[in-house]
């Protein structure tokens, strides 16, 4: 039986590539989830390795979809390797239980937890030197401006909460967030 496992880190990324891919390389069942991969506790993938018997195939899209570092990446396949499962990485091939399979897989391995180290060095320079301005504010700029939320504010004197957020689209919580942060509520 052909298994395919899908990951993606945030609850904002698309499966839906992932998913495409699995269903045209013909995988029986699919399993997926939105869950970083820097976590060792991924149900989904904790349950598709449960099921996978002698003679199955497990089918990930890249490498980074299947472990966190090379190390673990290394110890799966073994493990699955143990089972009598096969590993294809679509945008590798099928990894083959021979000296020269378990090679490249771990030097491919390497390259990906590398990648992935070499990202996360970037943002974090990128975010010191950001840190250095003088307007650096972090996380996601605000939706609506200082004028926006005092409109919304004076509207609520004579509105409810519901008819507010009708009339300008901001939401009950950041009115009372803004509230609070005005120290309007009593």
């Amino acid at each position: 039986m052909k298994y395919g496992y899908a990951r993606v880190s945030t609850a904002l990324q698309d499966l839906e590539s992932q998913l495409q891919a699995l269903e045209n390389e013909g995988c029986d069942k699919i399993f997926s989830e939105k869950f970083t991969g820097t976590k060792a506790d991924r149900p989904k993938f904790k349950e598709v390795l449960s099921l996978l018997k002698d003679g199955d195939t497990l089918v990930v899209t890249k490498l980074d979809r299947f472990a966190r570092s090379t190390v673990d990446a290394i110890e799966t396949v073994k493990n699955l390797f143990d089972k009598g499962v096969k590993v294809h990485i679509l945008n590798m091939g099928i990894v083959e239980d021979t000296p020269t399979g378990r090679l490249i897989f771990n030097i491919m391995s390497s390259f990906a937890e590398f990648e992935r180290d070499m990202i996360v060095e970037r943002t974090q320079e990128g975010k010191a030197i950001a840190r250095q301005r003088e307007d650096f504010r972090e996380g996601r700029p605000n939706k609506f401006s200082k004028k926006q939320i005092d409109h919304a504010l004076g509207l609520l004197e004579n509105h409810s909460y519901k008819q507010v957020e009708d009339m300008t689209g901001i939401s009950k919580s950041t009115l009372i967030r803004a509230k609070r942060k005005f120290n309007l509520i009593d």
